[in-house]
């Protein structure tokens, strides 16, 4: 289902936007303040779980995966150029399953690599790294099923993803416990805490299931992203 020549396409494309510069900020941002807190802090076996759960999964994952997830097909479809695609032979069904592979990959890149080398600067965070690393992973890929549906739904996703991020992920998971079981943050953090048992992590859900609820929002939304797609015409105007 992966088309080569669009994903080779789409990687350009991406990481030749000026935006593909935003990528990297919140991941220098984690690896200086871990840098800083293990300096200050050399000691300490709290502040990793604390600061590399929380910031990493409720701030770097989910914005690495709004930008990456909305552009790739988003910025297409906003330009017009999503026309040229459709005109081409290649199944609807393959154009999102190659576009979501390609942004998976980036926002592992981007967020799941820094949050494993966040883990190892930090002290005495062997083990936590690589949860942190596998969370982040299961993150990646449900946060960029949601985002790239987000882009074919609407020409405001960043906006959205962004009141997404700030209200639901980074305020009201945190506050409110029944939110938890709609929340990605908190799945990655079920499956790292699972790996990784500390109740510094504040996982409000199992692994079983966050990794069932994952795996439902991930297919559903590629699912709905395919069928959006499949309602556009050559005009890149919905039927």
């Amino acid at each position: 289902m992966l088309n080569p020549t669009v994903a080779s396409i789409t990687l350009r494309a991406t990481l030749g936007r000026r935006r593909a510069i935003l990528f990297a900020i919140p991941a220098a941002i984690l690896i200086a303040l871990t840098l800083i807190l293990r300096a200050s802090h050399p000691d300490s076996v709290s502040w990793p779980d604390n600061v590399l759960g929380d910031f990493g999964f409720s701030v770097l994952l989910p914005l690495t995966a709004l930008i990456i997830g909305t552009g790739v097909l988003g910025a297409e479809i906003d330009d017009g150029s999503v026309v040229h695609l459709l005109a081409t032979p290649v199944r609807r069904a393959d154009v999102i399953a190659t576009k979501f592979a390609v942004a998976v990959g980036l926002t592992a890149l981007f967020a799941a690599v820094p949050e494993l080398i966040a883990g190892l600067l930090a002290p005495h965070s062997g083990k936590l790294a690589f949860a942190l690393f596998i969370g982040a992973l299961v993150g990646s890929v449900v946060y960029c099923a949601v985002f790239l549906l987000a882009s074919v739904l609407t020409t405001r996703a960043i906006a959205f993803g962004l009141l997404y991020v700030a209200i639901w992920e980074g305020l009201l998971s945190n506050l409110v416990g029944g939110v938890r079981i709609l929340s990605i943050a908190h799945y990655s953090l079920g499956v790292a805490n699972a790996i990784y048992p500390d109740k510094n992590l504040q996982a409000g859900l199992t692994l079983t299931t966050s990794v069932v609820l994952a795996i439902i929002i991930t297919v559903g939304g590629l699912y709905l992203a395919t069928r959006r797609l499949q309602s556009f015409s050559l005009t890149g105007d919905a039927i």
